[in-house]
């Protein structure tokens, strides 16, 4: 049975979409925080998706359990939003603020170059 007024609705839809909210930020540090990280750290990756899990199977619990659409709708925007904020944030290099492409993102990815064997020296005293 659908929620009858269109005022229950949508405050059945933001109340999801506050347990969205308190489940991403119970699994996961703040996003200005996993701005400051390395790019691609496996234990952002994985919070994130179990965020995205469980908050989905939350949104249609409550869907399903309201018969709402609205629900889904609302509430499923609000995991869709965190999880692609969080997922952005992840890639963010901290060394130049933006996403870089590829391996380019993740720290201490393999180099085509070989590591050189010896020190480099230079005419300069450096004391």
């Amino acid at each position: 049975m659908a929620l009858k007024t269109p005022e229950a609705s949508v405050a059945a839809g933001l109340a999801t979409a506050g347990l969205v909210y308190t489940i991403f930020d119970m699994s996961l540090p703040p996003l200005a925080d996993v701005r400051t990280l390395a790019s691609g750290n496996k234990d952002v990756q994985g919070s994130e998706r179990t965020a995205t899990a469980v908050s989905g199977a939350m949104v249609a619990g409550l869907g399903l359990l309201t018969g709402d659409p609205t629900v889904f709708v609302i509430g499923g925007a609000m995991v869709i939003a965190l999880a692609w904020l969080y997922r952005h944030a992840d890639q963010v290099s901290p060394l130049t603020g933006t996403m870089l492409p590829g391996n380019l993102s993740v720290p201490g990815a393999v180099s085509a170059a070989p590591a050189p064997t010896e020190p480099i020296y230079t005419d300069e005293f450096i004391g």
